[in-house]
């Protein structure tokens, strides 16, 4: 749960980018159209949650490499 703030804050920096938060879960949305990425975990899996923040920060789906 510490993690999700800092999603959060991730998340604004990228217009590209959605999060949301139901039913217990959080799920990312990266991108546009078909090409749209989803990365979905539990709102309290710190450790899901520090991965997706690393993708979006450092791998795949970082906003270098995203159009």
């Amino acid at each position: 749960m510490k993690q999700l703030g800092n999603l959060a804050l991730v998340c604004a920096q990228r217009p590209e980018t959605l999060m949301q938060i139901y039913g217990g879960q959080v799920s990312v949305f990266v991108g546009t159209g078909p090409e749209r990425a989803v990365l979905c975990t539990s709102w309290d899996d710190d450790e899901k949650i520090s991965h997706i923040i690393h993708e979006l920060n450092f791998g795949k789906l970082s906003s270098r490499k995203v159009a």
